[in-house]
C-alpha cells in the first residue's frame, strides 16, 4: 500500500501535528479555535483535534466527555445541548467550545487529523466532512477498529484513516512472523510506548514502511525525544509544544 494517493499525506518531510492546536497553559486554552490559530501563525499546515457530539446533534471539536476539566462550566457534553456547551468558555483567555464544522470552514486548506471519541459521533462526523467537502484534507484516527471502517464505508477511499488497535497489533506482530494481513489505511498513529513496552523502534519503523506505511508519533514535547524519533525515520509527530517542534525541525532543515 502506497501513500501517495491519500492527499492528506502529500508534505514534503516529516508532518507536524499541533495537538489539540498550539494551546498553552497561559495562552490559548486546547482544541479552541484561537489555539488552531496560533498553530496556523507558526505556520503549521497540520493540527489535531478530537470530537464529540452535544444532545442535539452538534458535532464539537473537544477531548473530554464532559466540560469539567478545561471550561467554566460542568456536565457531559451528550446530555447538553449546543446553547448551553456554546456558553462554556475554555482556558484563562475564554475561548468558546469551537463546532468542528467552525475549525473545516475557517482554514480551507488546513489538514486536520481527528478522533471520534464515541461511536455516535461517527456518522453526524462523516456528515460533516461530507458537507465541507473536506473528506481528502482529514485523517480519522481511533482507539476503535469500528468506528475507523464505518468512516471509511461512509466516506470512500479518498478518506485517509490510520490503523486502529487490532491492525496495528498486527503491523507489530509481523516482527514475530505473523501476517500483517492488507493495511486498511495509509498511516500508524502510536504512542512510544504501549503498557510499559516500547513500541516505536528502528525495527517497527522499518517493518510499517516495508508495509507501505507512514508512522505518525504522540504525543511528544520532548525536544530530544523528538530529534531521536526523527532520527529513527518516523513520518510525524504530534506536540503539545508546537513552538519547540517546529525549532526541532527547523534546526534539522526538515521544516516544510
Amino acid at each position: 500500500m502506497g501513500t501517495r494517493s491519500w492527499p492528506f499525506l502529500d508534505h514534503p518531510g516529516p508532518l507536524a501535528f499541533a495537538h489539540r492546536g498550539a494551546h498553552r497553559p497561559d495562552g490559548p486554552g486546547e482544541n479552541t479555535m484561537a489555539a488552531f490559530a496560533a498553530a496556523v501563525e507558526l505556520g503549521y499546515r497540520y493540527v489535531e483535534t478530537d470530537v464529540h457530539l452535544t444532545a442535539d446533534g452538534v458535532v464539537v471539536a473537544f477531548h473530554d466527555d464532559r466540560l469539567d476539566r478545561v471550561t467554566d462550566m460542568t456536565g457531559e457534553l451528550a446530555d447538553l445541548p449546543w446553547s448551553e456547551v456554546a456558553r462554556a468558555r475554555v482556558g484563562p483567555e475564554g475561548d468558546p467550545v469551537p463546532r468542528l464544522d467552525e475549525l473545516l470552514a475557517r482554514w480551507p486548506d488546513l489538514r486536520v487529523n481527528i478522533d471520534p471519541k464515541h461511536d455516535r459521533v461517527v456518522e453526524p462526523l462523516a456528515d460533516v466532512l461530507a458537507a465541507a467537502g473536506a473528506v481528502a484534507r482529514v485523517c480519522c484516527g481511533s482507539f476503535s477498529d469500528a468506528r475507523l471502517a464505518t468512516l471509511r464505508d461512509r466516506l470512500g477511499p479518498d478518506l485517509c484513516t490510520s490503523l486502529g488497535p487490532r491492525a496495528t497489533a498486527r503491523v507489530a506482530a509481523a516482527g514475530l512472523g505473523l501476517p500483517a494481513g492488507t493495511p486498511p489505511g495509509p498511516c500508524l498513529q502510536v504512542p512510544t510506548t504501549v503498557k510499559g513496552r516500547r513500541l516505536v523502534t528502528p525495527r517497527f519503523v522499518r517493518r510499517a514502511h516495508g508495509l507501505g506505511l507512514q508512522v505518525h508519533v504522540w504525543t511528544i514535547d520532548d525536544p530530544d525525544e523528538m530529534g531521536a524519533l526523527l532520527d529513527m525515520g518516523v513520518d510525524g509527530i504530534m506536540t503539545d509544544r508546537a513552538d519547540l517542534l517546529r525549532e526541532v525541525l527547523d534546526a534539522r532543515g526538515q521544516w516544510a
